[in-house]
């Protein structure tokens, strides 16, 4: 049967009763089975431990929602062993069979897609929207990849040559340790694992601290549709006791790794550094942080203008790597954009996630929190003025959406990754002095312009150094597909997740040139 083309997955319209009703019921269900103890699975073996990594509620600090077995090193080296062997048979396994399971895991995805929501809701602080959406970009993943994985195992074009008969195909290359982030802790997550898995390697997931429970939905939905034993392992753990057993394992052939740039550098350094008995240098796709800055031009929509910044800065709590976490303004509309910005930033409602009366949720963790709160501090000791925000009342770790405004180009709050619900406002006296400030950070993953103005947008899009640049819309929300997403600098390495080259990244080109007579 042929395969239709892809299409992003719709998101859910919560104002419909209906919709309301299942989001309700899934919740419902999910907290019923809060408590529960889950097992490392290597090969196929469920192992228990007698160290547990418990998940909490970030909304409510005090209900733990899941527990999960801790591996040491040993069983760290064991997961990548055991992958290694798997590796052996996976390999050779029909592309066409590989992308399959991804069809089928994005079929039951779909169908339990307030489920998947719901656990993100209680385990993140995901609002209803933003776990829809980060639910629907996980089915676009599995979709888009197995389309992908069609593409590359078809025959591939390769100039003619007299008397020879000259093929080139894709191979896998061995064990990937995908170490995801808990920000998009199911679309990311499953887009890095069923990336190096249709391509037939195998993979040893370690779920981030704050999101085991997301990535044990993925990994049983992978196990439900029958992918065999031993080609996802999952396992959890820290990253200093386990995560660098991994990385540095003289079987890991390659390492795909979303979150900070410290632990990117880390995870960069470690893998670089050939082992005894390793054949080969590791791979590193690496996706880290950003500073990224919308600017708004005297010659805009300034209400339109406003609203995007309040969309790309607060949106899951600022907690994106693609959030706007500066506001590069035109001094002649300064003062005008501030005004519309606070009456904006004033109205948003923050509480616990699972009521969708609330825009905002809770940050991740306490540690969280409490570096936010630092850095605002540090924001207005630096000489910028605290026009709205702070912490936020409640039991959870609630932080309101702050906009520091006057904020100097070179202050940490502008140059620094807080990865919460601050937004810098900087004043700057034409568009040109705007795209010199936009690139003095050492990230380059998003920006954008805001202007009518069209020669000013074609020199932006030259001149603003990121790998995903907009004009006149917000700067986060990159669809598989339409977006592919990447940055640049110390964003990372630019894998263009969601887009025709990211397979690539999991492969190696093999020639074959035979005499014919």
């Amino acid at each position: 049967m042929a395969v239709k083309p892809f299409k992003n997955e719709p998101l859910t319209d919560f104002t419909r009763p209906a919709n309301r009703k299942a989001m309700e019921q899934a919740l419902a269900k999910v907290r019923s089975w809060m408590g529960r103890e889950y097992p490392l699975v290597i090969g196929g073996e469920e192992i228990r431990t007698n160290d547990l990594l418990k998940s909490t509620n970030p909304s409510r600090p005090s209900e733990v929602v899941a527990s999960f077995s801790k591996a040491d090193a040993a069983l760290a080296g064991k997961a990548i062993e055991t992958a290694a062997a798997t590796f052996g048979t996976w390999k050779d396994v029909d592309p066409k069979k590989r992308a399959d399971y991804l069809f089928k895991a994005a079929a039951l995805m779909r169908k339990r897609k307030h489920e998947f929501s719901a656990v993100m809701i209680y385990e993140v602080g995901k609002t209803w929207p933003e776990a829809d959406a980060d639910t629907a970009e996980a089915i676009d993943f599995l979709e888009f990849y197995a389309r992908e994985m069609l593409r590359y195992a078809g025959k591939q074009p390769l100039t003619k040559h007299p008397q020879e008969k000259n093929e080139l195909w894709y191979i896998p290359i061995g064990v990937g340790v995908v170490v995801p982030p808990w920000n998009f802790a199911l679309a990311i997550l499953t887009g890095m694992t069923s990336a190096a898995v249709v391509t037939g390697n195998a993979v040893v997931l370690k779920p981030s601290s704050d999101s085991p429970w997301t990535g044990w939905m993925f990994f049983s939905l992978m196990r439900e549709v029958g992918l065999p034993a031993g080609v996802l392992n999952f396992v959890a753990g820290s990253g200093g006791s386990v995560g660098d057993v991994l990385v540095a394992h003289p079987k890991t052939r390659f390492v795909s790794f979303t979150g900070s740039k410290e632990v990117g550098i880390h995870i960069n350094e470690l893998a670089a550094k050939v082992q005894p008995g390793q054949r080969w240098l590791k791979r590193v796709v690496a996706e880290m942080g950003g500073k990224d800055a919308i600017v708004i031009d005297d010659q805009t929509d300034l209400a339109a203008a406003v609203q995007a910044t309040v969309a790309s800065a607060f949106g899951f709590q600022g907690q994106k790597c693609s959030a706007a976490s500066r506001a590069i303004v035109v001094a002649s509309v300064y003062d005008k954009f501030v005004a519309l910005l606070a009456e904006k930033v004033n109205a948003i409602k923050v509480g616990v996630s699972d009521d969708p009366a609330n825009y905002m949720g809770p940050v991740v963790n306490k540690a969280s929190r409490d570096k936010i709160l630092q850095y605002i501090d540090i924001g207005v000791r630096e000489g910028g003025r605290l026009l709205t925000g702070g912490k936020a009342e409640g039991e959870g770790y609630f932080v309101q959406p702050t906009v520091i405004v006057d904020v100097a180009p070179t202050a940490r709050i502008a140059q620094e990754e807080i990865f919460g619900p601050v937004l810098a406002v900087i004043k700057v006296k034409d568009f040109d002095e705007a795209l010199a400030v936009a690139n003095n950070t050492e990230f380059g993953l998003t920006g954008g312009v805001w202007t009518k103005n069209r020669k000013k947008i074609e020199k932006a899009k030259k001149v603003f150094h990121v790998g995903n640049f907009y004009a006149n819309r917000k700067i986060t929300g990159a669809l598989v597909g339409v977006h592919p997403f990447g940055g640049f600098n110390m964003s990372g390495t630019d894998s263009k997740a969601g887009g025709r080259d990211y397979l690539l990244l999991f492969m190696q080109a093999k020639a074959l040139s035979e005499k014919v007579r």
